[in-house]
């Protein structure tokens, strides 16, 4: 079993880089070629506002990633100040409070797509504002996916009182360290 999520992790994780990088690719190419063609004496109509909705893409797409591998900021000093029991029920309490509030902004992403039938972008009238807004639904949805597969390990180490940040940090410290005895 734990292979089988160790492996969903590795690919679940692959799927959101990938689409991540892509994003912020298609982003930096936009805004290059905005700026070359304003030097130029040219402007796009529709810059700003898909430049805005690629940027919130990121932003939806790079949470859940974030959320997979437990990036986002927590406060694992204090939650290991807590003696064991109790830190157990404040992590179930925690990670429940940010799965409601997901899956409460997921359903509510839904609404707003409904809201939006019909809609489109005001310099791409081709472009229906459901597909740019469908990030809302879909990023909720995903960041709950990746909560859940991330926390089996996380529920480990907060359990055996292992903080992820020091955790994450040592690492890197080892691998530095590693790097540079080839060095010398």
């Amino acid at each position: 079993m734990n292979a089988l999520l160790q492996q969903t992790n590795r690919i679940a994780s692959r799927i959101l880089e990938t689409i991540t990088v892509l994003l912020m690719v298609g982003l930096t190419v936009i805004v290059i070629v905005a700026v070359i063609a304003r030097l130029m004496g040219q402007s796009f109509s529709w810059y700003d506002e898909v430049a805005a909705i690629a940027l919130a893409w990121i932003t939806y797409y790079g949470s859940a990633l974030a959320a997979l591998h437990r990036r986002h900021i927590g406060f694992d000093t204090v939650l290991l100040a807590i003696p064991g029991r109790y830190r157990m029920l404040a992590v179930l309490i925690g990670e429940g409070l940010v799965l409601l509030f997901f899956i409460l902004m997921a359903r509510a992403g839904l609404q707003v797509l409904e809201v939006l039938e019909g809609d489109s972008l005001t310099s791409l009238p081709w472009v229906p504002v459901q597909l740019t807004q469908s990030v809302i639904p879909i990023g909720a949805v995903l960041f709950v996916i990746c909560q859940l597969l991330s926390l089996p390990n996380y529920w480990s180490k907060t359990a055996q009182g292992i903080s992820l940040e020091h955790a994450e940090i040592e690492e890197e410290v080892e691998t530095e360290l590693e790097k540079n005895k080839e060095r010398v």
